[in-house]
């Protein structure tokens, strides 16, 4: 058991010089403590004390911390970039200040099939590089300490309440109506929005499509008669005959999680610029339709996160430097045990952009990593179409940002005094 504390302390003193002030410690203390009491209380001596899981968020090398489990996922295996064979599971902990994600790799991720929910574990771990957002265990052992923890174990969330309620919200997306088929064969209609407010993000259901009709996102509105639906993940409402929507003039804030604070469960809404962005790849559903599927790394000052965009969502421009917006989009582990947000149905992406405004631009279409540049050797933006790699072209329509939307499209033949001074400026290379 010292040697577990130990672990906090060992570039700091020798294991015989710890045992030796373990062995004081119990004496001092008149045999009232037993080991692992007298070895917190050399580690805590030697200034490494346990921390609150808020306090994780710090930059310290090395953490020890109780915490309750509330949730853990079962050994998992996958292969290594070198072809040999891993392991990874993972366990969500709470405390009172907060909850984290403790990542168990190759033998230790055996060690969560001998725990149970609301078990209190003590863990010394590190972060992996400069990820603050979740503990990799070095040493975890089941502690008979008692912890209190607002998230509900097994869970990692509070269930709602089935009560109708009144919400004021701002529309982030409506989908279009859709047709579905009933349990007695007829057809109805319905449609859906994902909606935002102090507390995140909603996703609501109107089985009455016309509540939803015009409304476009930036809209405030007041909802009455929501029904809360705790059956599925996140906060969900339907809306039926009894609801209503209207207009609202108050102002609603939609808050955006730190990325650091992204766990493995739940649904968060965050922002963040494209770090690094794959080629969409396509892909056959289950049901035969044809979709698409794309990789984004996203980061802002605390952390970078792994985004999965599914879909037409897959097909939005993207390019690095792009900042976007993400709305209730489900985390999981990856398949390397990295947390990821998926952002598929139910989810939205979004580049937020500047005024627009109108531009007319000549030059030549260029590809980039997953998006499309027309540049004419001083300028470059990201032009919204599918035109072909080498062209000139002549653009007319708004500029959005670092995005040209085109409204028209004329081609352009170089000429060759454009085509010379275009050479001689690449031999010049870049300015000072």
């Amino acid at each position: 058991m010292v040697l577990f504390h130990y672990a906090l302390v060992d570039d700091l003193i020798t294991k015989e010089e710890f045992e030796r002030r373990v062995e004081e410690k119990i004496e001092e203390c008149g045999d009232l403590v037993d080991e692992p009491t007298a070895a917190m209380m050399v580690v805590g001596e030697l200034g490494r004390e346990h921390v609150k899981i808020r306090g994780l968020f710090a930059k310290s090398s090395l953490f020890s911390f109780f915490g309750k489990i509330i949730d853990k996922t079962e050994p998992k295996e996958f292969d290594r970039a070198d072809g040999e064979k891993g392991w990874v599971a993972t366990i969500l902990l709470g405390d009172e200040t907060g909850t984290t994600r403790v990542v168990l790799w190759d033998q230790k991720a055996g060690a969560v099939l001998d725990t149970a929910v609301g078990e209190v574990l003590e863990v010394i771990g590190r972060h992996p590089g400069k990820s603050t957002r979740e503990i990799y265990a070095l040493a975890l052992r089941k502690a008979s300490c008692e912890i209190s923890c607002s998230a509900q174990a097994g869970t990692g969330s509070a269930s709602l309440s089935t009560d109708p309620v009144d919400l004021d919200a701002i529309v982030i997306a409506v989908e279009p109506v859709r047709t579905f088929t009933k349990r007695d064969g007829t057809t109805g209609e319905m449609a859906e929005a994902i909606l935002g407010d102090a507390e995140g993000t909603a996703r609501i259901v109107a089985w009455e499509p016309e509540l939803l009709t015009g409304l476009q996102p930036g809209t405030t509105v007041h909802i009455t008669n929501a029904k809360p639906n705790s059956r599925s993940e996140g906060r969900n409402y339907s809306l039926d005959e009894k609801s209503t929507v209207t207009p609202a003039g108050t102002a609603v804030t939609v808050p955006f999680a730190p990325l650091a604070t992204v766990a493995d469960q739940g649904t968060y809404s965050v922002k963040g610029e494209v770090k690094l962005v794959q080629q969409p790849r396509s892909f056959t559903t289950r049901n035969g339709t044809p979709s698409w599927v794309r990789n984004v790394v996203i980061h802002d000052s605390s952390d970078e996160l792994n985004v999965v965009l599914w879909g037409e969502n897959a097909l939005i421009p993207l390019a690095p430097g792009d900042l976007v917006e993400i709305y209730n989009a489900p985390a999981k582990p990856g398949r390397s045990g990295d947390i990821e947000l998926g952002v598929g149905r139910g989810s939205v992406i979004r580049v937020p952009k500047d005024a627009p405004q109108p531009i007319v631009f000549r030059g030549t279409i260029l590809p980039g990593q997953g998006c499309t540049f027309i540049d004419d050797g001083k300028e470059r933006y990201l032009i919204e179409g599918n035109f072909p790699v080498g062209t000139e072209l002549q653009v007319t329509g708004v500029l959005a940002g670092s995005r040209i939307i085109p409204e028209q499209v004329i081609p352009v033949e170089i000429s060759a005094i454009d085509l010379l001074a275009r050479i001689h400026k690449l031999a010049e290379g870049p300015g000072p």
